[in-house]
């Protein structure tokens, strides 16, 4: 068992370092993919992509039993922030929005505009953030004030409050909030390099073509007696021979006959039937006169002579 489990992971990892030389091999090609898709992910983020801005106002609830009491533990505090999640459900009601979208006159229903808004306390505090994204940084501004003006009414009506004070109002913000050129360059170009090295990696893992002496022992599981050399002369093309070329025909069978009689049988040279013979180049040149002589019946070459 312990020898299995010992031969399991020297497998793994060979194919380890095996996949590591493929990726290494290819590490060309995911470079370009790479820097490919970040061009691609920078120019939609900075020509395709319409920039969003967002707004933030905060306010501060003030209850009734605070106002009375100067001394606020942290277990106030606690209690003070369980309420807040209440507060943000109603700064994201239905009363509240729709309210918002008569008074501005917004081209919005009260779904859109709530994507729109997001309503965030940080940690151990009773601070409520209203943040509100759009196209338009003034728009942005004008909702997030409207939203906070509304909300402070309807929280202090609907949960008795004694105040609900401004800690900071909705200004036009100047840089846009999304999207990030830079980063999506970076995102971009990660993801062109992980979908080349996903696509290397399973066309390595699907191939299972036996292609060294280790496949052989690895994958059959038996011994390689020897190996075959691949021959340069077989995987090249055949050089078109040089010199004077002729063919010897072969001999057929040639028979007439007519209504079962038969008038002509004989063996007859057919060229097509025949080989091939090259009579190189050094035989006919300006300083030697060659006389080849052919057998008439057969084509096969008799004699060379020379002067």
């Amino acid at each position: 068992m312990e020898n299995q489990n010992q031969r399991s992971n020297e497998e793994t990892e060979i194919d380890l370092v095996e996949l590591f030389w493929v990726l290494w091999r290819k590490l060309p090609l995911m470079i370009a993919v790479g820097l490919f898709t970040a061009l691609l992910a920078f120019g939609g983020s900075k020509f395709l992509m319409t920039p969003t801005y967002q707004s933030v106002t905060k306010i501060y609830i003030l209850n009734k039993q605070d106002s009375s009491n100067t001394n606020v533990t942290y277990s106030d505090l606690q209690a003070g922030t369980q309420l807040v999640k209440d507060y943000s459900e109603l700064i994201k009601s239905r009363f509240v929005l729709e309210a918002v979208i008569e008074q501005l006159n917004l081209p919005l229903s009260y779904e859109q505009l709530s994507g729109k808004v997001t309503v965030s306390t940080p940690t151990d505090t009773r601070v409520i953030s209203i943040a509100v994204t759009d196209s338009s940084p003034v728009a942005a501004m004008k909702i997030a004030n409207a939203i906070r003006e509304t909300a402070s009414t309807h929280i202090r009506n609907v949960m008795d409050i004694e105040a609900v004070n401004i800690v900071e109002t909705a200004n036009v913000p100047t840089h846009k909030a999304s999207p990030s050129a830079e980063k999506n360059t970076v995102l971009g170009g990660m993801l062109g390099i992980l979908i080349v090295a996903a696509i290397v990696i399973l066309s390595h893992l699907m191939n299972d073509t036996i292609q060294t002496e280790e496949d052989v022992e690895k994958y059959l599981g038996i011994s390689t007696l020897a190996m075959i050399p691949l021959n340069e002369a077989d995987s090249k093309k055949k050089k078109k021979p040089e010199g004077a070329i002729y063919n010897i025909p072969g001999k057929g069978n040639v028979s007439v006959s007519y209504q079962g009689k038969k008038y002509f049988e004989k063996d007859l040279p057919i060229t097509q039937f025949g080989s091939t013979e090259v009579l190189v180049n050094e035989l006919f040149n300006k300083k030697i006169n060659t006389r080849v002589v052919f057998n008439p019946e057969t084509g096969a070459i008799l004699k060379i002579d020379k002067d």
